[in-house]
């Protein structure tokens, strides 16, 4: 298994954890004495919290479709789950997102996914203004979602007029330690191309106006807009929010310096 594991449980029936695989977080089963493990739940393709009843036959867990905000389940253990909140039947009559998972070769040849976020009246003919937002880690990872959020009013921009792109950059988690080890004495450098390169893919399949871009990112997604600032003239603005400028003072200020030496190997 190459991914971490999140949510240990140990019941008699084996220990479970659920996983994130790409853009997908499924329920593992692993056997103690064999070590061999299988996906246990696989739907909705997205599971987080999970609690077995005491007698460890029925499983409480949220989890959510990539067109679902969260929701409670509950089940035996080999039944489909049974549905007990609605809170995505609020969204109904909202401007939600329309999301797919895409994926480019970046500069390197290493294969990259990112999820794109459309607007509810998408016209396929048109080039659309492109808000690329980078997430943060870098083991950090972006799933399709109807309600993009967290720092940035994502669904207002696109009910103005734009697609947004949110790439898994390496270094992100779900595609394994190879991956993960890729921005390793490279960080900034191979996150650059990543986004460069997921942008040249929009263009070439005439989904985006190159003229009207913009970039924005927090922490590591700060670190690399930044980057993108000193490296890159395509966008018109960049927004940089709580990412290093300085790696001196990062290092001699903060209480998170293994970072710097686990990524650069080395200190300033």
């Amino acid at each position: 298994m190459d991914e971490d594991l999140g949510g240990f449980k140990w019941e008699q029936t084996g220990i479970y954890a659920s996983i994130w695989n790409k853009t997908k977080r499924h329920l593992y089963r692993i056997d103690p004495a064999t070590g061999a493990h299988s996906v246990f739940k696989n739907s909705p393709n997205q599971i987080y919290n999970f609690s077995f009843s005491k007698d460890g036959q029925t499983l409480a867990y949220t989890a959510h479709a990539d067109d679902q905000l969260n929701e409670l389940f509950v089940s035996k253990l080999n039944e489909p789950g049974q549905q007990l909140t609605d809170m995505t039947g609020q969204t109904k009559n909202w401007k939600v997102a329309q999301s797919e998972v895409i994926s480019w070769k970046s500069k390197d040849g290493a294969t990259i996914e990112g999820v794109l976020h459309k607007p509810k009246d998408y016209d396929p003919s048109k080039r659309y203004p492109l808000l690329v937002m980078i997430h943060g880690g870098p083991t950090g990872i972006d799933t399709p979602t109807p309600v993009p959020g967290y720092v940035y009013p994502v669904l207002q921009w696109l009910d103005k007029g734009c697609l947004v792109l949110r790439p898994n950059y390496r270094g992100s988690a779900g595609y394994g330690e190879a991956f993960r080890s890729l921005n390793v004495k490279n960080l900034g450098v191979g996150d650059m191309w990543d986004v460069l390169s997921g942008i040249d893919y929009l263009d070439k399949k005439g989904l985006i106006d190159k003229t009207k871009m913009g970039s924005m990112g927090w922490s590591q997604g700060g670190y690399i807009s930044a980057f993108l600032t000193t490296n890159t003239d395509v966008f018109k603005a960049i927004s940089v929010g709580a990412g290093i400028s300085n790696w001196m003072t990062y290092y001699v200020n903060t209480d998170i310096h293994p970072f710097t030496r686990q990524y650069l190997k080395a200190t300033p």
